[in-house]
């Protein structure tokens, strides 16, 4: 990782003629990790706002999470990112819950507040603010792929930002049935579950598709998720959350048929601003965190 000792970021730890060299230590657990490019962003929100902060990229295996947790505790860590596959089962680790997570039940961050770990999330809210540049989602109906930690964020954002209908579509009735009941009961929301048939067609009266599974993630780029791409339609917002390739398949075949299409990284760097307001209490620049981003993938 690049040092962000620069531009005046050593004088500062010299300031008032004492030495600190003790950065902030902020990161993500995940698994796989490697293609994760948050790190790329967040250091670069830093060195732009000349926080003396770190952010460690982890690649933690499900059976080792609770090691982690422990181990950032003992170091101190302000907080960390939790990705595939940790947001539901990093919540046994922790000491509370803030509303929206505990509403969800998942957790992509959590902030180390007077001493307890508590679990927040910011995927949801980083997904809404990137979908309302092109469409508000009041009176829409919904149609969204996965039942995950990510797809119960998303949903119940939705939800609470006026959805007319959301359909939960996911291979185990049980969990996407858990999902609909939940988004269900605790918003005005009409949450329904449909199998995820091979093929699956995107009902005519859909107006905003979400792919929240991983299908697509790098390295497995050319992985197709499985719907009927004829029932896409010119009109629809199609938007994937993957920001790594930012192009998925799913991007490009929705924009050939003429769908309004978003890709994963508006979600990426609008959670990641507020995961630092979290963490440092600093309003950072999503400009320059989004270029960063770009210039990683060449967008």
């Amino acid at each position: 990782m690049a040092s962000i000792w620069h531009d005046g970021l050593f004088a500062a730890a010299l300031a008032g003629g004492r030495m600190n060299f003790l950065s902030l230590i902020t990161g993500s657990f995940a698994m796989p990790a490697a293609e994760n490019p948050t790190v790329a962003m967040m250091d670069a929100a830093y060195a732009h706002h000349r926080v003396d902060a770190r952010y460690i990229n982890c690649e933690v295996p499900p059976e080792k999470l609770g090691d982690a947790v422990r181990g950032a505790r003992a170091m101190g860590w302000a907080g960390f990112n939790c990705s595939l596959p940790h947001k539901v089962t990093v919540i046994e680790h922790l000491d509370g819950l803030g509303e929206s997570a505990a509403i969800m039940r998942a957790v992509n961050c959590t902030v180390l507040r007077d001493g307890k770990l508590i679990g927040e999330n910011t995927d949801g809210k980083g997904f809404l603010k990137s979908l309302r540049e092109v469409v508000d989602p009041a009176g829409r109906n919904v149609v969204i792929f996965g039942a995950g930690g990510a797809a119960r964020a998303i949903c119940v954002e939705l939800a609470l930002a006026g959805a007319r209908s959301i359909t939960v579509v996911n291979r185990g009735r049980t969990r996407g049935e858990e999902l609909a009941g939940l988004v269900g009961e605790r918003t005005p929301a009409n949450v329904a579950y449909a199998p995820w048939t091979t093929n699956y067609a995107v009902p005519e009266n859909t107006d905003i598709v979400v792919n929240a599974t991983s299908i697509g993630l790098y390295p497995d780029v050319d992985a197709r998720l499985d719907l009927d791409p004829a029932s896409l339609r010119p009109g629809m917002v199609v938007a994937d959350i993957i920001p790594n390739p930012p192009r998925t398949r799913l991007v490009r075949e929705a924009e050939v048929r003429g769908c309004t299409v978003l890709d994963g990284l508006g979600m990426l760097v609008n959670q990641g601003v507020i995961n630092i307001k979290y963490w440092t209490g600093v309003d950072a620049d999503a400009g320059v965190m989004r270029r960063r981003i770009e210039q990683i993938f060449g967008v």
